[in-house]
């Protein structure tokens, strides 16, 4: 098949374009005020936070987080406010200084085990009820190490609200 100057040309171009868009497909979004990805998992620090309408004290509080350490989703920042989400979808804008960045999760299965290394077969060292809160250690593609009750072992990663899908740990 004959091939003409300009087809070499654009079929050229074609590919230094996408080449050069490509990498645009999979970079993360960062916040404007932070440099930090988003979405990104945090916890509250605070016994109590106000969830508000919008960013600023003047704007209406719609609820009030009263669950030290729970998980939540960063959305988007604005200043010193962040817009977070919990397990069932709910936010609003939140203070950072009531924000972590320490990692918890949230159990979603009853009486799920915790064992001793990531592997199905191994030795359980303790069940935990759906809804618990533990702290976030470790994880692979599959698994995470958690921490809850003074127990400690390896959850499956898809029992958990809190931990990204395709996120690791170290």
């Amino acid at each position: 098949m004959k091939r003409t100057l300009r087809s070499m040309i654009m079929g050229t171009l074609t590919c230094v374009m996408l080449g050069a868009l490509a990498p645009l497909a999979f970079a993360q979004e960062r916040g404007a005020v932070t440099n930090l990805p988003l979405p990104r998992f945090v916890s509250m620090k605070a016994a109590e936070g106000n969830v508000r309408r919008g960013p600023s004290l003047t704007h209406r509080i719609d609820w009030v987080f009263k669950r030290r350490d729970m998980p939540l989703h960063i959305t988007a920042e604005h200043g010193h406010w962040r817009r977070v989400e919990d397990r069932d979808g709910q936010g609003g804008w939140v203070h950072y200084s009531l924000l972590s960045g320490s990692r918890t999760v949230i159990v979603e299965q009853d009486m799920m085990t915790l064992r001793t290394r990531p592997d199905p077969t191994a030795p359980v060292t303790a069940a935990l009820e759906a809804g618990v809160v533990a702290r976030l250690g470790k994880c692979d593609l599959e698994w995470c190490r958690l921490t809850a009750g003074g127990f400690k072992g390896w959850a499956p990663k898809a029992r958990l609200w809190g931990v990204g899908a395709q996120e690791t740990r170290d």
